[in-house]
């Protein structure tokens, strides 16, 4: 009989290095065990299910060498055609055991992983929300992404693969060892001789592979960045007249021979590694096949040679994977550290323990600001101090002053977005703190300068303010904000999608479906944040319209850039240094001869 033929293996995945990035991650922020075990706890049913799975299918799958070893040894030689048939059949229904075990131990796991992902994920989001404006602003939006996508899915992939992984690897090396010791004590010390020594070749030509593609990926940022930076509009602008489209064709040329030399040396790596991979794989049969023909294999059988050969090939890969739990537990952990360190921030605007019960249909929207100071952390000074206003129910107050006076802090502190750190803001005697920030939402509404529109229609985009509006609500409101006719111009009406933000209409037509969601929402109080200061001279002028009819009968508060749109305000308030320096109307203002005076001066000049 000619020699059984070797088992091969698709490549193993070597092991990673643990990321430096990592470990300090860990450091700064340690992870409990304890906090990761209670997100699990209420799975644990079903995980122990999974384990029970995972080692049934390993015992199972164990089965298949000795049933190969009694077809050659005893079924075909013998010519036991009953024994083949009840052997090849045990081979398939093992097959099928182990897969269906497969496919039931993936659903189990996948879900459990899925549904701890979910709660993470949906308590990150709702505990972000909680955050104040001040963290956002300093969070850049990709790191916001990033940990609440990236981070998060790659822990589930981590946590799932690796919990599983380690199960597995664990009990098929466990099984095969013993399975091997079963079959030939003899066979089984030389092929723990010749594994380990095979594993560590198979990781370092891994590492070295894993190395280059790190540099490569590397390399393609560098080059893809030099394509957006030097082939966008602005970029190819700034070349042309700068001069300087030979430098960056230069740089470019090098960073793509760059990348050239290591793709040559990532193909080579991964040719080395597969290569690697072949040798151990056909060396280590071969070895066995030389030790079980000398006297002291003790004249072995084909069959146990073939079994024993199978048997050796299914413990590389586990013993492999069982080396990268190191490196993959590293990984989940600073999966986890990333995303507790957020859930644990505490917010600096909290909501109140015992909100006080506002009546939002008798609310009047008189705000009075009583000694209001305001510093922003590590600003190293008071952005506000000592600012005392009353705003009556009902009227209009514009509070104007040169650029970074506090304006636009001013105005935040009415809906909280920003809070006070010393003083307080009260809505109709109500300390703003003490108010649920869902009552707050409903009392004060804000039309800014920069307008969000969301990716979806028009009428999605206006039912954010009032989810129950009917149509005939809808186009009121627009017809108020001078925006029905543009609107029903379009061939899909309210059911036209505006855009990724509202890129469909034009700046004044966004602000105008800004108002129309405003007054949908129907604030007691209207917060106007230099709602008009980007839109040229005619378009401001449809907008301004549309505001007055949206500030009728509502307490007003509006930042002015052009001093021309608040001749008719109650009071102004000019802000310097973040104290109020002036107030009054404005004409005694300009009459006064005072910083308003000078502020209408130089918008004249500029204008």
């Amino acid at each position: 009989m000619s020699s059984p033929t070797p088992i091969a293996l698709p490549p193993v995945q070597g092991p990673r290095r643990v990321n430096h990035d990592d470990q300090d991650q860990l450091r700064a922020h340690p992870v409990k065990l304890r906090r990761i075990g209670s997100l699990f706890r209420p799975h644990l049913r079903a995980l122990l299910g999974v384990v029970v799975l995972i080692i049934a299918s390993g015992l199972i799958n164990l089965s298949q060498p000795f049933l190969v070893k009694g077809v050659i040894d005893d079924a075909l030689p013998h010519g036991n055609t009953r024994m083949l048939v009840w052997l090849v059949i045990a081979m398939i229904v093992v097959a099928i055991l182990t897969a269906v075990v497969g496919v039931i131990q993936t659903l189990i796991s996948t879900r459990v992983g899925q549904r701890v992902m979910h709660a993470l994920r949906t308590d990150l989001f709702k505990h972000l929300q909680s955050q104040s404006l001040g963290f956002f602003t300093r969070t850049h939006g990709g790191e916001v992404h990033s940990r609440m996508t990236n981070d998060i899915n790659g822990m589930q992939t981590l946590v799932t693969n690796t919990a599983t992984g380690v199960a597995s690897n664990l009990t098929t090396a466990i099984g095969t060892i013993v399975a091997m010791l079963a079959l030939s004590p003899w066979l089984s010390l030389i092929s723990l001789l010749v594994i380990p020594p095979a594993v560590l070749v198979a990781r370092r030509v891994a590492l070295l592979r894993r190395d280059v593609t790190a540099k490569q990926q590397a390399q393609m940022a560098v080059l893809q960045n030099g394509v957006d930076e030097g082939l966008s509009v602005s970029g190819i602008r700034l070349a042309k007249t700068m001069g300087t489209t030979k430098r960056d064709a230069a740089r470019f040329d090098e960073a793509s021979a760059d990348l050239a030399e290591l793709e040559v040396q990532s193909q080579l790596a991964g040719r080395w590694r597969m290569s690697t991979m072949q040798i151990i794989f056909a060396a280590i049969p071969a070895l066995i096949y030389l030790a079980a023909g000398f006297p002291v294999g003790g004249g072995m059988s084909i069959g146990t040679v073939v079994a024993f050969t199978a048997l050796q090939a299914n413990l590389f890969r586990p013993v492999l994977g069982l080396m990268s739990v190191g490196v993959q537990w590293v990984t989940a952990m600073a999966f986890f550290s990333r995303i507790f360190e957020w859930l644990d921030l505490v917010p600096e605007i909290r909501e109140p323990e015992h909100p006080v019960k506002v009546d939002l249909d008798r609310s009047r929207g008189e705000v009075r600001f009583e000694g209001v100071g305001f510093e922003y952390p590590d600003s190293g000074g008071a952005t506000l101090t000592d600012v005392d206003v009353l705003v009556p129910a009902g009227t209009s107050t514009a509070v104007v002053g040169p650029t970074g006076s506090g304006k636009s802090t001013l105005v935040s502190l009415v809906s909280r977005l920003n809070e006070a750190t010393s003083g307080r803001v009260t809505i109709d005697g109500v300390d703003v703190r003490d108010m649920a920030s869902a009552d707050l939402a409903s009392l004060v509404g804000e039309v800014s300068q920069e307008t969000y529109l969301m990716h979806a229609t028009v009428a999605e985009n206006l039912r954010l303010a009032a989810p129950e509006a009917t149509d005939q609500q809808l186009w009121e409101a627009l017809t108020t904000a001078q925006l029905a006719a543009r609107v029903s111009e379009l061939p899909q009406g309210l059911d036209t999608v505006v855009g990724a933000r509202g890129h469909r209409f034009s700046g004044g037509e966004q602000q105008r479906l800004a108002i129309a969601r405003t007054l949908l929402h129907d604030p007691k109080v209207l917060v106007l944040d230099e709602a008009t200061s980007a839109l040229d001279n005619t378009t401001e002028a449809a907008v301004q319209n549309a505001l007055d009819r949206l500030a009728k009968g509502r307490t007003t508060i509006t930042i002015a850039h052009r001093l021309s749109t608040i001749e008719d305000a109650d009071q102004v308030l000019v802000l310097d240094g973040g104290r109020i320096v002036e107030r009054g109307s404005a004409p005694d203002l300009r009459a006064a001869g005072g910083a308003f005076a000078r502020l209408s001066r130089n918008a004249a000049v500029g204008h």
